[in-house]
């Protein structure tokens, strides 16, 4: 893979991924590896935890708006679409899926796709230096990879408002304080956090281990489908839209948006 890579310690594993640039960002390509990755550990039953880490300075600032192919897909088939942006969708669901426990170390800032990764994974370790940020609703699009019923599990109704709706900016406090992250490291130090929390799973029973965390995520997520199976055509549907084009420019163009509902 070119953007992500496995590292391997007895019973726990590190998974980074890196675009080479301090943004970090998630193109089509880097999110299919990163599926893959998740892939790999579908049939490893010695593998008790699992650490997911971008760079050291940003976690990730979330998804390319410059990847190429965001571009292409413009003149594609609508079926075409459709499949290609649920690819975060996947990534996402075969974090969720995977049976070891699953930490996300986050240096820097998480943001957009990024907080949509992380909340697939089981725990957040967060730098005291960085913070969350969901700017999809403030980019006119909505948030989408089946990231709202997760957000919520964590947070609860209001908060996840305040974190989606109204885009708000959590500090790494606020973040820890709201529970859309575990815990709190200093600067340079989430991947030594996240490992001590990887450890304590791999002097778990292994067996046990995976059988109560299946049995939490499928009360936790037992209507997670339900609320969010349309939310990849409904982001086909805002990107696409004028607002979600204003949103997209206002950005790149460092200006406010100018929304008119179209």
């Amino acid at each position: 893979m070119k953007y992500v890579h496995i590292e391997r310690r007895e019973k726990i594993a590190i998974v980074s991924f890196d675009r080479g640039m301090a943004a970090n960002p998630l193109s089509y390509q880097v999110m299919r590896e990163l599926t893959d990755a998740a892939r790999s550990f579908e049939d490893d039953h010695q593998t008790a935890a699992i650490v997911l880490t971008g760079r050291e300075d940003n976690f990730s600032l979330g998804f390319d708006l410059k990847d190429p192919e965001v571009a292409r897909l413009k003149d594609a088939p609508l079926a075409e679409r459709r499949m290609i942006v649920a690819t975060g969708r996947r990534m996402c669901q075969a974090w969720e899926d995977l049976a070891p426990l699953t930490i996300s170390a986050m240096e820097g800032w998480c943001v957009g796709g990024g907080v949509a990764l992380s909340v697939a994974t089981d725990l957040r370790v967060i730098s005291s230096s960085g913070g969350m940020y969901v700017p999809e609703v403030e980019r006119g699009m909505n948030m989408s990879w089946g990231s709202v019923p997760r957000i919520t599990n964590l947070v609860g109704p209001a908060r996840a408002k305040r974190i989606i709706v109204l885009a708000e900016k959590l500090t790494a406090e606020t973040a820890v304080h709201f529970g859309l992250a575990d815990e709190l490291a200093d600067p340079g130090s989430t991947l030594t956090k996240a490992l001590e929390l990887a450890q304590r799973a791999a002097e778990m029973p292994p067996v046990a281990l995976r059988m109560c965390k299946r049995d939490i995520n499928a009360y936790a997520n037992a209507l997670a489908a339900v609320a969010s199976h349309s939310d990849y055509d409904d982001f086909a549907l805002t990107s696409g839209s004028d607002d979600g084009q204003e949103g997209i420019n206002s950005f790149l163009e460092k200006r406010p948006p100018n929304f008119t509902g179209n």
